[in-house]
């Protein structure tokens, strides 16, 4: 289930690279549309399961209420938009290994909320990160970067705010269930993205194939991998999920390279192994925690 759900986010995020790349797509409508869509189908399905009282018990208090319109719009609006953002002045694969820089941030932020020193498995992972990072972005040229300082700027804003949607929920989805806050957090932020950007600004080439594409990204690589994502954990630990979900920038690297051409040379592709690896470290460190 968890290797299904990262296999669907790292295609959904090579086929948002096709609608903004090739078509003229703009990320704030699809973000908007992706958010929006995947929000109401999502607590539709929580209503016919559990009932309407169930998820609307958040609005009931104040703080929650506040709690969650800040997970919205800061933690899962600003992590899709800046991913969408990054992807669209690089590429599918780039976006997502910089949006994995993500658990760095939050062992820094635990290291220093905690007072205490990291271990040096921590130590190693941070470094490694950091190295995995610089390979690729400049491919092991020292004198230029081979991906845009904008799709750079981008993914490390995405990786900072996965690390804000990651950490800062926690009291709301164990008392209200993950499925419910992501549910009503991806509505408030499409919500919120559609004030900027409206739905009827539409800009780019419709036809028969993007309008596939984006129901792709909305349906299998929103909903459906979230969903699978999400009943993984009644099998696994929030550990071992988060070592699988490396597929993700597997499987965007991998359909990048075979069908939109990318070329990565050596260099960039030990440095999202690097990436990668930290991931894993990192994981695994929680768990034996």
């Amino acid at each position: 289930m968890v290797l299904l759900g990262a296999v669907l986010w790292g295609v959904s995020g090579t086929a948002a690279q096709v609608l903004f790349q090739r078509y003229g797509f703009n990320p704030g409508w699809l973000v908007m549309v992706r958010m929006s869509s995947a929000g109401v189908l999502l607590l539709a399905g929580i209503s016919i399961r559990l009932g309407l009282t169930h998820i609307f018990e958040v609005w009931k208090y104040r703080r929650d209420s506040l709690k969650l319109i800040l997970f919205g719009i800061v933690g899962l609006l600003g992590v899709q938009y800046s991913y969408f953002a990054s992807i669209r002045y690089g590429n599918a694969a780039t976006g997502t290994m910089l949006q994995y820089m993500g658990p760095i941030f939050i062992t820094t932020y635990v290291t220093l909320r905690n007072r205490r020193m990291p271990s040096t498995m921590q130590i190693v992972a941070v470094l490694l990160a950091l190295i995995g990072a610089f390979l690729l972005v400049t491919d092991g040229n020292l004198r230029a970067f081979t991906v845009s300082p904008l799709a750079v700027f981008w993914g490390m804003i995405s990786a900072l705010t996965l690390a804000f949607y990651s950490l800062y929920p926690q009291s709301l989805l164990h008392r209200y269930g993950s499925a419910t806050i992501t549910g009503w957090g991806m509505l408030i932020g499409g919500v919120a993205m559609g004030v900027i950007n409206p739905p009827w600004q539409f800009s780019g080439h419709g036809s028969l194939g993007t309008w596939g594409l984006v129901s792709f990204v909305v349906l299998f690589g929103t909903l459906i991998a979230f969903y699978v994502y999400i009943a993984s954990l009644k099998y696994i630990s929030a550990s071992e999920a988060s070592v699988l979900s490396c597929g993700e920038p597997l499987s965007a690297t991998i359909i990048a390279v075979a069908f939109l051409n990318l070329k990565m040379g050596l260099p960039a592709m030990l440095g999202g192994l690097c990436i990668i690896v930290t991931v894993t470290i990192l994981a695994r460190k929680g768990s034996s925690d």
